[in-house]
């Protein structure tokens, strides 16, 4: 069974940067998603196992970005200049299939989620 772990979610003011890390095993792919406060879970970003491949939501391409250290076996999401209608819960997901997979139900593995909130 793997368990993945989200930290560094938290309170932000609109403009500002957060990290998310999630450790997660090391031949996996790795997306985060977010599920807004009354709305369905959609994609963020996604990485490749190999971290060769990067996948991205229209909504966060060029503020958001995905890494991976596999040393660590930790993935993180780094967001800048961040957004109210940025605020979820953001989530962790491994993929067997090592892909920078964009839709869920290619997701294995889930994790717990963390809360980000961003004030205007």
């Amino acid at each position: 069974q793997v368990q993945l772990v989200e930290s560094g979610g938290g309170l932000m003011q609109a403009g500002g940067s957060l990290r998310l890390s999630c450790a997660a095993p090391g031949r996996y792919g790795t997306g985060w998603f977010r599920q807004p406060p009354g709305k369905e879970r959609e994609f963020v970003a996604a990485i490749s196992w190999t971290g060769a491949t990067t996948s991205y939501a229209d909504s966060v391409k060029g503020r958001f970005t995905i890494s991976k250290d596999n040393a660590k076996n930790t993935v993180y999401l780094q967001m800048n200049s961040l957004k109210p209608e940025d605020t979820a819960v953001y989530y962790c997901a491994a993929s067997s299939g090592g892909g920078a997979y964009i839709r869920g139900y290619e997701y294995d593995y889930w994790g717990q989620g963390t809360q980000v909130t961003v004030s205007s």
